[in-house]
């Protein structure tokens, strides 16, 4: 692990705001660009320094569009001015057509710029990150990579680009086993001298104890309705925000 990183408490903390979470998984998951605008700002008052969304078409469903990533980030940078933006780029959202979704992506370039997020997560365990990288580095949106296994990490390093942000999530499997996996991603990263700082934060069962891992381990971290919808003790949870609360409530 990082020299001089451990106990320093979490760097930072990214709202994840909805996720691909169908309508109806939560009261207050929020989908249209409204939503987003209220929720991120909720969770920025609560302490979050930045957010990353999914934003959706008119029937609710995940997109890369201009116009739905557009009035996203309009709408998310007029309620909270100077929030750093972020949004998925997974390959799902066009059905795992890899030249749909960079169509998709190029097509932000009409965009004026204060509608392009900030930055764009990309998973190396889809096809077309270097190309993707390009593109969005073109457009002015930084890239962070989502490395979720010991081989992506070396598939990150393999391409010798360089990332805004390494996201290490881990996806699935046991808790029990989700520091040991999180700890054999970031050594290898460590190993292959892999530039760029680290967020680790983990999904459902796992999302909490990843999350004080990341703090015990000086790293950023990320909480929100994409990635658990409950307490740390398994209590409901009112939103984004009373998520933030939460997760800084357990810094260490």
């Amino acid at each position: 692990m990082r020299p001089g990183k451990a106990g320093r408490g979490l760097t930072m903390i990214k709202a994840c705001l909805n996720g691909g979470r169908a309508p109806g998984d939560h009261p207050a998951l929020p989908l249209t660009p409204l939503e987003l605008a209220e929720a991120a700002r909720e969770a920025r008052e609560a302490g979050a320094a930045a957010v990353h969304m999914h934003p959706r078409d008119e029937a609710g469903r995940e997109s890369l569009s201009a116009d739905h990533i557009g009035a996203a980030v309009r709408a998310v940078r007029m309620a909270c001015p100077g929030l750093p933006i972020g949004v998925s780029t997974g390959l799902w959202m066009t059905g795992g057509d890899v030249d749909a979704r960079r169509e998709a992506v190029l097509g932000w370039a009409a965009l004026p710029a204060r509608d392009r997020p900030d930055f764009a997560s990309v998973n190396l365990s889809e096809p077309g990150f270097p190309d993707l990288w390009h593109h969005l580095r073109r457009l002015g949106v930084d890239v962070e990579a989502g490395v979720w296994s010991v081989g992506d990490a070396e598939a990150l390093a393999a391409t010798g680009l360089e990332c805004v942000r390494i996201l290490v999530e881990i996806i699935g499997g046991a808790a029990d086993t989700a520091v040991s996996r999180a700890h054999a991603v970031l050594g290898r990263l460590d190993e292959l001298a892999v530039p760029g700082p680290r967020l680790l934060h983990g999904e459902e069962g796992p999302a909490w104890i990843l999350l004080e891992e990341a703090g015990h381990l000086g790293l950023a971290t990320r909480i929100g309705l994409e990635d658990v919808l409950h307490s740390p003790e398994g209590d409901p949870v009112a939103g984004n925000a009373d998520l933030v609360r939460l997760a800084l409530a357990r810094r260490v």
